[in-house]
């Protein structure tokens, strides 16, 4: 018999005190059973918010995720393996280009990849729109796949890290997402459970982002890259603005287009330049000599998006998914672009059907944004500023109403130039 009861953990944290490992494990293992009800465990996620969690709780929270499930094994492979996370951002496609370029360089990329939800994309959503492109694949096929191709994108099985699958799914309908030691605790033990050697962590901040303001984007990509090394895998962090939309095209099958033209040289050069920066980064922490500039403008890059795609099951070449609808929204009066708000643009996006507002939800292919304008840029009245995809004219109106003050437009040129971004490295050591 346990000395332990869900009331008096729940309890405990509400009151600030330090859970005990015996305790944090304990009560995970129970709800993983189905012996600690979802309302207690929405308590003590609510504790948690807003009590946090101490390193050496934060530890073991995440060691017993890690380990209420299966670790994919990547030993043995021929590369070395590094991957990349991003915490969300609007028109954030970075992972199709980045997962094939790095992969040309001479690593593997075992990218497990999520959905969207509400109004931040998702990498499997993006990729779905290619024709007989399938996301489940089994450990041994992404092995085999990682040393015949060196890159595969698909979703997390359900064998790794299961309570936290239970565990986000609660986090998101009790407004308890944005908890730090939460958010960072999930990404981490899907990450470590997946066996990459090397990990590089984009922290979003901004309008578009699940973080709003730069501390707390530091404070978790700081956790973040602290519990990855205490677990062995050498992690890097870098945060990056997500005021405005990255790249133009926000939506399914329009961003794998814009992906796709970036992969052959063009492209927005927002996309291109993050891309370049993640992938150096990846490479230089896996010890690879190559420049990746080269590699995605010399068509390697590509040829391999294009291999992966195959063996998946997706045709590199089929024509991707048209709205049925598309209209073009115009400025409504001439001056200088000081804003293109990515929030509202990923809101447009999730109403025109790109997006879903609950996990179970099917997601329009076709649907989505292009953003015609940029910050900074000077428009004349009538000049187009977005244009809206959609499959049927309900979609377009509620996607026509949330669009609308997307931008601003002022008389004068105060536009200030997003930060660069900043890279967080830690010394490994434990974060207990």
């Amino acid at each position: 018999m346990n000395s332990f009861s869900a009331v008096d953990v729940i309890t405990a944290k509400r009151d600030g005190a330090v859970l005990s490992d015996e305790a944090i494990s304990w009560i995970l293992d129970a709800y993983d059973r189905g012996d600690v009800a979802e309302e207690q465990m929405s308590s003590l996620l609510m504790a948690i918010f807003f009590n946090g969690l101490g390193p050496s709780e934060l530890t073991t929270w995440t060691d017993r995720m890690i380990a209420s499930g299966e670790r994919l094994d990547l030993h043995g492979l021929s590369r070395p393996t590094v991957d990349k996370h991003s915490t969300g951002g609007v028109g954030d496609k970075i992972s199709l280009v980045l997962a094939p370029l790095v992969a040309a360089c001479g690593a593997a990329v075992p990218q497990l990849s999520g959905r969207g939800l509400g109004h931040t994309g998702g990498t499997l959503d993006k990729l779905e729109s290619i024709p007989g492109w399938r996301a489940a694949l089994t450990n041994d096929e992404i092995r085999e796949q990682l040393e015949t191709v060196g890159a595969v994108i698909c979703a997390a099985g359900s064998g790794l890290a299961p309570v936290d699958r239970k565990l986000y799914a609660l986090r998101d309908v009790t407004g308890t997402v944005a908890s730090i030691p939460l958010m960072a605790s999930s990404i981490m033990s899907k990450k470590i459970a997946e066996g990459t050697q090397a990990l590089v962590l984009d922290v979003k901040v901004g309008r578009g982002a699940f973080i709003k303001d730069l501390e707390r984007a530091r404070e978790l990509a700081h956790t973040m890259v602290g519990l990855g090394l205490a677990h062995g895998v050498k992690t890097v962090a870098q945060i990056t603005p997500m005021n405005a939309p990255l790249g133009q095209a926000v939506g399914n099958a329009l961003e794998v287009t814009e992906s796709v033209n970036v992969l052959r040289g063009g492209g927005p050069s927002d996309v291109r330049e993050l891309t370049l920066e993640l992938a150096t980064i990846m490479i230089e922490l896996v010890g690879l000599d190559a420049n990746p500039a080269t590699k995605l403008d010399d068509g390697s890059a590509f040829e391999v998006y294009r291999q992966m795609i195959r063996a998946q099951g997706g045709d590199p070449d089929a024509d991707m998914a048209l709205a049925a609808i598309r209209e073009i929204v115009v400025a409504s009066r001439a001056g200088y672009v000081s804003s293109v708000d990515a929030l509202a643009v990923g809101v447009t996006a999730w109403r025109l059907g790109a997006g879903r507002a609950r996990k179970e939800d099917a997601v329009s292919a076709s649907a989505g944004v292009m953003c015609l304008v940029r910050e900074g840029e000077m428009v004349e009245k009538g000049q187009p500023l977005f244009e809206l995809h959609a499959d049927d004219p309900a979609h377009l109106s509620v996607g026509r109403d949330s669009i609308a003050n997307a931008v601003e437009i002022s008389d004068e040129q105060h536009w200030v130039a997003p930060s660069k971004p900043l890279l967080i490295r830690k010394e490994a050591s434990p974060v207990r």
